[in-house]
Order: structure tokens, then C-alpha cells, then sequence
């Protein structure tokens, strides 16, 4: 028998309780810029980890293949560095490596599979966009009825506009 002391009862059903996974879909916004500092200070809070999911979007219909073919080359190329880049923050902030995930393909609909794959994915972090045209397609798509019956995990929402302070404060 093994003594298990702990502040709170947990849960009826509950085993041992699983590392929080926070998604961010990553680009080159100052909306995600705001998502990623506040899903790596929520990862570091809670000793979860973070994810990233870069996705690199079809070019488009083209009529020469090889065109086409090289521009999906020069879009994963990108989403590449992207996440080597943004890899090294959220590594400074919530002092682990995250998991990085890259594919092709629409970024509602990409992300969507994700979370459907990924079982360890337990909470998506978007960054709302602060101008005109409204908080963003991706989060538009994912509050929509046709996406929102689909979500198995939470979607947190975080203002486009915070500063470093005021993600601090509400991580």
C-alpha cells in the first residue's frame, strides 16, 4: 500500500493526472505573437508543455505542376523556420523544447485533424486579431457551426492587443 498524500481529492475516475499540451497555430502575426508568450506562460504555470502547428497553405490552382510544386516547396521552407524560430522562445519562456507539428493543406481544416490525431493536445491557443476585419479567419472558422461541434478540447481566446505585463497577468 503506497501513502499518497495530496491537498485535494481528486476527481472519481481520475489516474494520474496528464501534462497539458497548449496549441498554438503559428504565423507571422503580432495576434499570435500575443497566443504564443501567453500558451508558453500557461505551460510553465502548470508544468504542461507547448505545441506548435505550422501550416503551410497550397498555392492556389496553377496550370504548370512544377510551378505549383516549387511554391509548396518555398511555403514548408518557411513554415521551417518559422518554427526553429519561434521553437527557441517558447523554449526561453516555459523552459522546454515544444512539439513542433508542420503540415499542408488549410489551416482550419489541418487543425482540426491535429486535434482529432493528437490526443495529448489539451487546450488551442489563438491570438484575436485587433483590427477591422474582425479576430481572424482561423478564429472565425473555429467558432462557426460547422467547426464548433467538432472541437473535443477548449479553445482559449487571447485579446491581439495585451502587452508582455498584461499576458503575464492573466497566464
Amino acid at each position: 500500500m503506497s501513502d499518497h498524500s495530496s491537498s485535494s481529492p481528486s476527481p472519481p475516475g481520475a489516474g494520474t493526472p496528464r501534462e497539458r499540451i497548449f496549441l498554438v497555430v503559428v504565423d507571422e502575426t503580432e495576434e499570435m505573437r500575443v497566443a504564443l508568450r501567453y500558451a508558453a506562460l500557461r505551460a510553465f504555470h502548470t508544468g504542461g508543455k507547448v505545441a506548435l502547428l505550422a501550416v503551410a497553405e497550397p498555392p492556389g490552382i496553377q496550370q504548370f505542376a512544377a510551378i505549383e510544386e516549387r511554391m509548396e516547396e518555398e511555403a514548408r521552407e518557411e513554415a521551417e523556420q518559422l518554427l526553429a524560430k519561434l521553437s527557441t522562445e517558447v523554449q526561453e519562456i516555459a523552459g522546454s523544447t515544444p512539439i513542433l507539428y508542420l503540415r499542408t493543406g488549410r489551416r482550419s481544416e489541418e487543425l482540426l485533424a491535429l486535434i482529432d490525431e493528437e490526443p495529448s493536445i489539451s487546450v488551442v491557443v489563438l491570438g484575436a486579431g485587433t483590427g477591422k476585419e474582425g479576430p481572424g479567419p482561423l478564429i472565425t472558422a473555429m467558432v462557426s457551426h460547422s467547426h464548433s461541434g467538432k472541437l473535443r478540447v477548449p479553445v482559449t481566446i487571447v485579446p491581439g492587443g495585451l502587452d508582455e505585463e498584461q499576458v503575464a497577468a492573466v497566464a
